[in-house]
């Protein structure tokens, strides 16, 4: 026996995010232009990996959209769960190039902190203040619905990453202007790599346990197995299993075995109920998609080895 429930995701939905990852796009590819233009009549480093890091956002932004378009195709017999694994997929590859981003900018940082080139300062600066300005216009349009899925939290931590780099940039141009020290914009470079990597391996772990199947943070498998045990007429609970299939999607199946005579009074579809409210509604970790099997007591002899 098993249950599950089928929720759709219909465009224009609370979960279709596709207009706020439209609009960060588009602000963030014209902030690109800005300062890949500024980045060569100024020869900044930090403008320059600024804009390198807003090449990655933008492409990410696309990848985020595309992912947000794919994962309300409803799902069929071939894929069960639609496109939902899109948008871990989409925040997998932000994440990974974001890395490469960051170790490219503490290398040639390095380098630059020992022979600094010449950078115009009021051309930095007035970039500098353009980025700030589209990031924070992105900011506002992600913010109130960045913690909806991992796709829309990469993207959001992206344009944060940016706007604290316009930042930098700023006060590098402000530096150089005031004091004529040229490695302030190196040092600015070598902070938005600061800022960039320990971003990028968490959201680079967060996506990967997902994909690896694990545990769902907070929901203790061992707490879960104890009160389904609670649940009257139920003898034993094995083969537990948990994972995300995507952002706000958990998932849990379990073989819960019950006294014989449950399968000839009627009491198997009441204890099925009681299982499934039991997951769905008494841990910190809501599961509404849950599978049990409903065995007698004779029935796990006649299992396949290698259940958990």
């Amino acid at each position: 026996m098993s249950t599950s429930h089928d929720h759709a995701h219909l465009p224009g939905g609370p979960d279709d995010h596709r207009g706020r990852l439209a609009a960060a796009f588009a602000i963030t590819t014209t902030i690109l232009l800005a300062e890949v233009v500024g980045a060569l009549v100024t020869g900044s480093l930090a403008l320059l990996v600024d804009a390198a890091h807003m090449l990655t956002d933008a492409a990410g932004l696309a990848l985020a959209l595309f992912a947000a378009h794919v994962s309300l195709r409803p799902a069929t017999s071939s894929r069960t769960w639609g496109y939902r694994r899109a948008e871990v997929l989409a925040a997998l590859a932000q994440s990974a190039v974001l890395l490469a981003v960051g170790v490219y900018v503490l290398v040639e940082g390095v380098a630059r902190l020992f022979s600094p080139p010449e950078i115009a300062s009021t051309q930095l600066l007035v970039f500098g203040v353009v980025g700030l300005v589209g990031n924070v216009a992105s900011l506002l349009v992600l913010a109130p619905r960045r913690s909806a899925n991992l796709n829309l939290r990469a993207a959001f931590l992206e344009v944060l990453n940016d706007a604290l780099g316009s930042v930098a940039v700023i006060v590098a141009a402000v530096v150089i202007a005031t004091t004529g020290w040229m490695q302030a914009d190196a040092v600015a470079g070598l902070l938005i790599g600061v800022l960039i990597l320990p971003r990028a391996g968490r959201l680079l772990w967060e996506t990967t346990t997902v994909l690896l199947e694990s545990t769902p943070r907070g929901l203790d498998l061992d707490d879960v197995r104890a009160h389904l045990l609670e649940v009257d007429h139920v003898r034993d609970v094995h083969d537990v299993h948990a994972s995300l299939i995507a952002a706000g999607l958990p998932v849990l199946s379990a073989h819960v075995v019950v006294e014989d005579e449950c399968f000839s009074d009627g009491h198997a579809g009441r204890i099925l109920d009681q299982l499934q409210e039991c997951v769905a509604t008494h841990f910190a970790v809501s599961v509404e998609h849950s599978t049990f099997q409903i065995e007698p007591a004779t029935h796990p002899e006649h299992e396949h080895t290698g259940h958990a």
